[in-house]
């Protein structure tokens, strides 16, 4: 089993399976069924939010050849649906920017765009990590965009909308998409769970949305690979072991030692983790977001709804008590300091060093 293979599998068929983009899908939905079609696109977001997804989903709405005028949705019967489906659709053209981006590549698209569509209505390009394009091969595609022709439709999408140039931005229809929250993404891994007769504990698949990031691309290719080592039995502690995760009460022993201001400690601890192989800049992620749940608390106790869906009852009863060990102005310097340290990490030949300089001046 491939650890891509449920992302795969159950990739939305429909606009109606997207989950939490209903700020994207209802203008989308509109401009189909009035027939209102932009000839370029731009779908921004973090990664796994969804963004191909849609624009493979938007295509296929564009070319059904059994789509009414009052509807969105594509039947997935048809011949342009089932070529779409099966990837291998002659009018739906895919591009990486990240290895395509150059001007020679935009210069080739240009002449491609020339030919119109082998058998449906539109000639669609998909330009994934669109920020990659070099500034020559944006310039190269600018003249196309400004007079494309009736039949082709550009979706570019992005994490990166900044970095696209102006000329580009004010040329195309933008829509971001909103990370996904973790109800979401637990919803998600617990039907696949159900549906492919995967064994689970709960704690296990919160662990798995919190380390996505927002991602569902991310959470489903974890748990299938998860899904696989575990002979289908999900654990907690299997997610800590395969993704190099500190549990909750390793992580409060470290924020104790913090908050008493206990270097010698606090030192032990960060090389103790090492030595036993776990994932510095993971840990410091942990940290990271550890702190920002006492300072949440901190600033007021109320903000604590915020927390809800990342904390059990109980993890959240000890991070009201660690948040008596800090004074704000303390834990806002950890923080900045932290933050500094994930940086840090991603160069450093002596990966424990960041650590030991940082808690050296601090505490």
């Amino acid at each position: 089993m491939s650890q891509l293979v449920f992302y795969r599998k159950y990739r939305p068929q429909t606009f109606a399976q997207v989950i939490n983009q209903k700020n994207v899908i209802k203008p989308l939905a509109n401009a189909l069924i009035h027939g209102q079609i932009s000839h370029a696109y731009l779908f921004s977001g973090l990664r796994g939010t969804g963004k191909t997804t849609v624009a493979r989903l938007l295509a296929k709405a564009l070319n059904c050849q059994n789509r009414k005028s009052n509807e969105f949705e594509s039947c997935n019967q048809c011949d342009s649906c089932k070529a779409i489906n099966l990837g291998n659709a002659l009018d739906l053209i895919e591009i990486d920017a990240a290895s395509s981006g150059r001007v020679d590549d935009a210069r080739s698209l240009r002449e491609n765009i020339k030919f119109p569509p082998v058998s449906s209505k539109y000639k669609i390009f998909i330009i994934d990590e669109a920020h990659q394009m070099t500034k020559d091969a944006f310039d190269a595609l600018l003249k196309t965009l400004e007079e494309p022709p009736s039949y082709v439709v550009f979706i570019f999408a992005t994490t990166e909308p900044d970095k696209l140039p102006a000329t580009i931005l004010s040329r195309v229809e933008r829509y971001d998409f909103k990370k996904l929250n973790l109800d979401d993404i637990i919803s998600c891994l617990k039907s696949i769970c159900k549906q492919e007769g995967i064994k689970f504990e709960e704690e296990a698949l919160r662990l798995i949305a919190v380390y996505s990031e927002g991602g569902l691309r991310d959470a489903q290719s974890l748990l299938g690979q998860i899904s696989l080592i575990t002979n289908q039995n999900i654990t907690k502690k299997s997610v800590e072991d395969l993704i190099g995760a500190i549990n909750f009460e390793r992580i409060r022993r470290f924020i104790v030692f913090l908050g008493k201001k206990d270097k010698e400690k606090a030192l032990e601890f960060i090389n103790n983790i090492f030595d036993e192989g776990y994932d510095l800049e993971v840990f410091n992620r942990e940290v990271l977001n550890y702190l920002r749940k006492i300072l949440l608390l901190k600033i007021s106790p109320s903000l604590g709804k915020i927390l809800e869906k990342e904390a059990t009852s109980d993890e959240m009863t000890i991070l009201f008590k660690q948040a008596d060990l800090f004074d704000t102005p303390f834990l806002e310097k950890l923080l900045k300091r932290f933050i500094e340290i994930q940086v840090q990490l991603r160069r450093t030949p002596i990966p424990t060093l960041p650590f030991e300089l940082g808690i050296s001046e601090e505490l």
